[in-house]
């Protein structure tokens, strides 16, 4: 009689879980974002959450969980009850870079995250103070060969991304600068504009508003190929650095919610950022939408901790 109970109680299950996917939402979902309010992840959140909203008819209500790189929402997220209640947007470094770089973590992003769909891509932009009489790639490097160790360059913290692709451009270029890390993008770029740095790989829209100015130069981009909101710079690559360091943002969700539940979060996401609407918004902030299925979006971030590994251990990075 058990036996007959548990096979009919299995059987009710797998009835009900894809009916259960079919359905999601069935109550308000939670959106983690591991950094402030304002924040590009944060926009890119609040856009999503807002076509979810009126499409399916159910409250999308966004938490701002910042801390420790972005590792504290992301935590957030993967301890959540697996029932889709709670998914969340994290970028490279919780969910691959920061595995090189800190001792521990809360959570394995191997094993306590679904990865859903990377959202979006944004290029870096290698960009120098105006007074730097350079041109090209090749012109700063030749400069920093030149006079090693006499050049600053601005990062957004110690391990973040754009300190990673400086750090990368030496290692390639054989050449030595100074690391100055600062809080956020717009205080490593005020930096560069009052030549406390003379350079950095800050992201895109970061920089491009100063250029109409005259107060910097973008020298290059780090993405594999030209950005279509920058179509006349070239990339890094063009100029014979082998580096390639483009931002990145995708949905997640806690380790073990079922695979039905994460297609249709998906297949949702997916719909939204390819909206006129949305993609327009995106393309303000030079985001180019991606929309991958979650085994592309695992295999991105495998591949992000293959491509930085050399590089932290090169320049020996740590941050605890």
């Amino acid at each position: 009689m058990k036996k007959q109970i548990a096979i009919a109680l299995g059987t009710l299950l797998l009835w009900l879980s894809p009916a259960a996917a079919q359905d999601w939402p069935t109550k308000p979902v939670k959106i983690v974002v591991p950094f402030g309010p304002g924040a590009t992840p944060d926009i890119v959140a609040r856009l999503i959450a807002d076509h979810l909203q009126k499409k399916l008819g159910q409250p999308f209500v966004i938490e701002n969980k910042p801390g420790a790189s972005g590792n504290t929402g992301t935590d957030a997220v993967a301890k959540a009850e697996p029932d889709g209640s709670t998914i969340g947007i994290s970028i490279g470094g919780p969910l691959a870079i920061n595995t090189l770089l800190f001792s521990k973590l809360p959570y394995d992003p191997a094993k306590d995250i679904a990865p859903i769909s990377q959202l979006v891509s944004l290029p870096s932009a290698l960009a120098v103070n105006s007074s730097v009489k350079v041109n090209s790639t090749a012109e700063l490097i030749a400069l920093l060969k030149r006079e090693p160790g006499k050049f600053n360059y601005a990062s957004i913290g110690n391990g973040s991304l754009s300190h990673l692709a400086m750090e990368a451009i030496a290692l390639k270029s054989g050449t030595k600068m100074v690391h100055l890390p600062y809080p956020s993008s717009p205080a490593a770029m005020t930096a560069i504009i009052r030549n406390d740095a003379q350079m950095g790989c800050l992201p895109a829209i970061s920089a491009v508003p100063h250029v109409a100015s005259g107060a910097v130069k973008i020298l290059a981009v780090s993405t594999a190929k030209r950005s279509r909101f920058l179509p006349d710079i070239p990339t890094l690559k063009e100029a014979g650095i082998d580096v390639e360091a483009d931002a990145w943002m995708g949905m997640i969700a806690p380790g073990r919610t079922p695979d039905a539940i994460v297609a249709k979060i998906q297949r949702e996401v997916v719909e939204a950022i390819g909206t006129v609407e949305v993609r327009d918004k995106l393309a303000a902030q030079l985001m180019e939408p991606i929309g991958n299925t979650p085994a592309e979006f695992r295999a991105r971030i495998e591949a992000e901790i293959a491509r930085w590994a050399p590089v932290i251990k090169a320049a020996d990075i740590k941050v605890n």
